[in-house]
């Protein structure tokens, strides 16, 4: 039986913080809210999971790494979003970082990239083919 990728969670310094990023930033539907955790359900069946950073180390048996102010996290969380260029003005207006401006990249997409409040890496795209299509 192959495995599925159902859930990804991103261990963040404030959680009402985030969760109010995400919400204006993807319209996503919210299906968890816990005092230390919330969750996205995304498109396809796929979830996105916030955990507050104490939170998370309780699970694990250690707290991740934080990340500075203006640094990155080493993480990349990638989007094909329905329409790019909404997609994009919804991720500005909800106070992401820009990290690179929307381009060609050498694979194919069309890409800008992102930080959120946590430094989490975030990628709006579409393939080339698309973009030339409409």
């Amino acid at each position: 039986m192959p495995t599925t990728h159902a859930l990804t969670i991103v261990a963040v310094d404030d959680l009402r913080r985030s969760v109010a990023f995400y919400a204006a930033a993807f319209d996503w539907p919210q299906v968890v809210d816990a005092p230390v955790y919330a969750e996205f359900s995304l498109p396809e069946g796929m979830r996105l999971g916030l955990y507050q950073r104490e939170g998370f180390g309780r699970n694990t048996g250690q707290v991740p790494a934080q990340i500075a102010s203006g640094e990155l996290a080493p993480t990349e969380l990638y989007f094909y979003p329905e329409d790019l260029d909404e997609a994009i003005r919804r991720l500005e207006a909800a106070g992401a970082r820009t990290l690179s401006d929307r381009a060609a990249r050498d694979w194919g997409d069309e890409a800008a990239y992102f930080a959120d409040p946590d430094g989490t890496v975030l990628v709006l795209a579409r393939p080339l083919d698309a973009a030339a299509g409409g």
